[in-house]
């Protein structure tokens, strides 16, 4: 009883002074208070890493949807110009070879015409008695009609040029005054005009004559200089435009640039081409070229006498050439034509007149457009340019003097806008939606997936936090995680395998801890805490009151007063070690310090002793009137 007594006294001296350091105000208190429960920094890290695994997901998801994406777009794109650039090549192999062959075709008919026409010359001037230059070719009309179908062209203008020296000027007046109303009466028969060959006569200027520059272009008789070259056959017969004459007996040699071609073609002795304009003035203004062929005086090439005597031309309308080039459906290329030699576009003397050696059409289907007497194709297709020799006359530069241009024409092809345009789809657009939206598709699923396994995963969370509470009530948080850190190496260690709170087959388990054997070998946790105070609270007359009862009240009295002693443990850091019986055994300063543990302990134990009165007061009404009688004895240790 002494001791009991003492323990009371001492007790009393502690809950009623006012003037020592138990009584300090209500501030310590919250200093001294716990922190809330706090789950287990391995939890924290798995959070941490499944949170960062996700966000690295999502962006390997849009860096590979982005990569796929833009790589869709750009195979699309590259494809659509891969066909865009076969198309075009296969509409400008398709021009270049039937331009050439073409070329091929005229050039090879025009020679036979040329020969046919030496060889019925030579025969005739033989058997009449005549030569050169006056002969009219017989039938003039139906052999040129019969030439302008072998050309492959359509509409061409076919000449004839005799070679007149100046002292047969009028003597070949006097021939073409009537060999040209018979040529006239042929062509109104073939052509099946209207105009009768007395009325075409009639305007014709009845002689070798030019137009004069100096004169305002008035017709005039040619210079008597040099050679003359008059036209003595015409096939169509056509009028010049803003003239009333038919161009018959004009003299080519003062023609600008038709004179150059009949050099030289006399002195290669090969056709020569330049350009040449028709209509000049009108909307159908349209370049073309005129086709020199000479003829010689006998049809045998190897004769020593064998002598240039007359020409052939062929003027052709490149308008009508480039026609019937593609079939329908093939449109949208622009063509360029160039020639070597700008010395060698001619014009018809007319005023406003003029001629170009470059000129650009439009081709589309069968049908072609002038586009104008320049370069006009769009400059950024200029890599996809396409350019063959379209006239190559086999002309040896040898055979000219020094300085004389080739006369070459080449084609140079292009794509036009529409037609690039026609292979510029939405289908790019298309498929990278598509791609897009198999990547959003599949995001959803991935977001849908994470919802569910997210939903049972905060279940189990929540079900391994009720438990860590359980651990946690056992032991402190520090020693919780140490506890869950030296299991995560052990079950690493075992094989690789993630420690999981709710894996109590294989993770911790609050009975893992009971025996030595269930540690795997691991060294003892023990650490030396050399400022602790320790409390015992034990229940005066538990032993006499708990004997007249049952045992659930025992229990509940236990239940409640404890209950309260564990609040109010948890609010000052005080650290429950066990109960045993009635007796309620703590400590202060372990496992985390605390500054004034003794102090701590003190305001502990008085606020226990305060709880059980309150405790017992309350529980009279069911447990018995003599439940108010128990008291609290409190011991402290330091």
């Amino acid at each position: 009883m002494s001791d009991e007594h003492s323990i009371s006294s001492k007790k009393s001296s502690f809950t009623k002074s006012s003037s020592n350091p138990f009584t300090d105000s209500a501030s310590n208190d919250d200093t001294n208070e716990r922190e809330p429960y706090q789950p287990p920094e391995v939890a924290k890290r798995e959070e941490a890493n499944i949170l960062r695994a996700k966000i690295l997901v999502a962006l390997i998801i849009i860096l590979v949807a982005s990569a796929v994406g833009a790589s869709t777009y750009l195979l699309v794109k590259d494809q659509e110009k891969t066909n865009f650039e076969n198309q075009f090549a296969g509409f400008a192999s398709e021009i270049l070879t039937l331009s050439r062959q073409k070329a091929d075709q005229l050039f090879s008919a025009l020679d036979t015409f040329s020969v046919s026409i030496s060889s019925q010359a030579d025969a005739e001037n033989a058997l009449r008695n005549t030569s050169w230059p006056f002969y009219a070719v017989p039938d003039w009309s139906l052999k040129a009609k019969g030439l302008a179908q072998l050309t492959g062209v359509s509409d061409p203008d076919v000449f004839f040029y005799s070679i007149v020296q100046q002292e047969e000027r009028d003597k070949f007046n006097e021939f073409a005054a009537q060999a040209i109303p018979k040529s006239y009466q042929e062509s109104v028969e073939i052509e099946e005009t209207e105009t009768t060959a007395t009325e075409l006569w009639q305007k014709t200027i009845p002689f070798i004559h030019f137009f004069d520059p100096e004169n305002n272009f008035q017709p005039g008789p040619s210079p008597a200089k040099g050679e003359l070259i008059p036209v003595l056959h015409i096939y169509p017969l056509r009028f010049p435009l803003n003239h009333p004459l038919i161009p018959t007996l004009i003299d080519i040699a003062y023609v600008a640039g038709a004179d150059a071609l009949v050099d030289m073609s006399r002195s290669i002795r090969r056709p020569v081409m330049g350009f040449t304009v028709r209509d000049v003035g009108t909307d159908t203004a349209t370049p073309g070229s005129l086709i020199i062929q000479p003829i010689y005086n006998t049809a045998n090439s190897a004769a020593k006498q064998r002598k240039v005597v007359a020409f052939t031309g062929l003027r052709l309308h490149w308008l009508d050439y480039f026609t019937n080039v593609l079939t329908d459906g093939e449109f949208g290329v622009i063509v360029v034509l160039k020639g070597a030699c700008p010395n060698l576009c001619t014009f018809e003397q007319t005023v406003g007149s003029t001629a170009s050696s470059v000129v650009t059409y439009r081709i589309d289907g069968q049908n072609a457009e002038y586009l104008g007497d320049s370069d006009l194709h769009d400059p950024k297709y200029d890599d996809m340019e396409i350019t063959d020799v379209f006239v190559n006359l086999g002309i040896d530069e040898s055979e000219l003097p020094e300085g004389t241009c080739v006369p070459t024409l080449t084609l140079h092809v292009y794509p036009s806008e529409d037609l690039a345009q026609s292979f510029q789809t939405s289908n790019a657009m298309q498929y990278t939606g598509v791609v897009a939206a198999s990547f959003i598709f599949t995001s959803l699923v991935f977001l849908l997936y994470d919802f569910f396994v997210r939903r049972r995963q905060t279940k189990v969370m929540e079900r391994i936090m009720r438990q860590d509470k359980i651990v946690a009530n056992v032991f402190p948080t520090a020693i919780r995680d140490r506890l869950y850190q030296n299991q995560e190496k052990q079950q690493q260690g075992r094989g690789g395998r993630h420690f999981e709170h709710g894996d109590f087959d294989d993770g911790l388990d609050i009975f893992d801890f009971e025996g030595e054997s269930h540690i795997s070998g691991s060294a003892p946790m023990a650490d030396l805490f050399p400022s602790v105070t320790v409390v015992f609270a034990d229940i005066a007359g538990f032993t006499a009151w708990s004997s007249a009862r049952e045992p659930h009240q025992v229990f509940v009295l236990l239940e409640t007063i404890y209950g309260a002693f564990d609040k109010i443990a948890y609010r000052h850091n005080v650290f429950k070690v066990e109960t045993v019986g009635d007796c309620y055994v703590s400590a202060v300063g372990l496992p985390e310090p605390v500054d004034k543990h003794a102090v701590v302990a003190c305001k502990f134990a008085r606020a226990c002793k305060t709880k059980m009165k309150e405790v017992t007061l309350k529980l009279e009404v069911s447990l018995g009137p003599d439940t108010g009688d128990l008291d609290l004895r409190t011991g402290i240790h330091r």
